[in-house]
């Protein structure tokens, strides 16, 4: 396992909204790196794995657009008590 700290901070994409990336953690090649963001508008401390974060739009790298992110799976229904 491997901590790295990003200088500067990367701006990243997440399922809450903007953040910046300080820290990257690689567990080795068989598990997604996971990137360490404190988030825009709350400034939250979250942790999300590569599927869930996207590069910000960017004109000058020819980034348009970011790709969505899947949309939540509606959460199960209670069961019923008898």
């Amino acid at each position: 396992m491997s901590v790295i700290q990003l200088n500067p901070p990367v701006p990243l994409m997440t399922p809450k909204g903007e953040a910046l990336a300080h820290f990257v953690i690689d567990y080795g090649p068989e598990f997604d790196l996971l990137w360490v963001c404190f988030q825009d508008e709350t400034g939250e401390c979250w942790t999300w794995s590569n599927p869930d974060v996207r590069g910000p739009k960017n004109t000058t790298m020819h980034r348009p657009n970011i790709s969505p992110f899947p949309a939540a799976a509606a959460p199960a229904k209670p069961m019923r008590q008898v």
